[in-house]
């Protein structure tokens, strides 16, 4: 059943109401610096990723196969292939 323009007043009010006068409890308060500890590693970890890619290219552009390059990433070289090969355009 639709709300009535009324319905939907009353309801911002209400929300209105318990916004001002919130009181956060102490249990209730986060660690910014466990949120912080984990974007650092997800942003080492994605330059990590780019300095292999990098070194993966340039391993394959001087000869080396993708199982030498897959047994240094401790995977097969079919995994490394699927995972940093160049995708070619057709």
């Amino acid at each position: 059943m639709p709300r009535t323009v009324q319905d939907i007043l009353d309801h911002a009010d209400e929300l209105a109401n318990r916004f001002e006068h919130y009181t956060p409890d102490e249990h209730d308060e986060r660690d910014p610096e466990s949120f912080k500890a984990l974007r650092d590693a997800v942003l080492s970890r994605s330059d990590a990723e780019r300095s292999i890619k990098t070194a993966v290219d340039n391993a394959r552009a001087h000869g080396y196969s993708w199982a030498l390059i897959g047994s240094l990433l401790g995977t097969s070289g079919e995994a490394a292939r699927q995972r940093y090969a160049t995708k070619q355009r057709a």
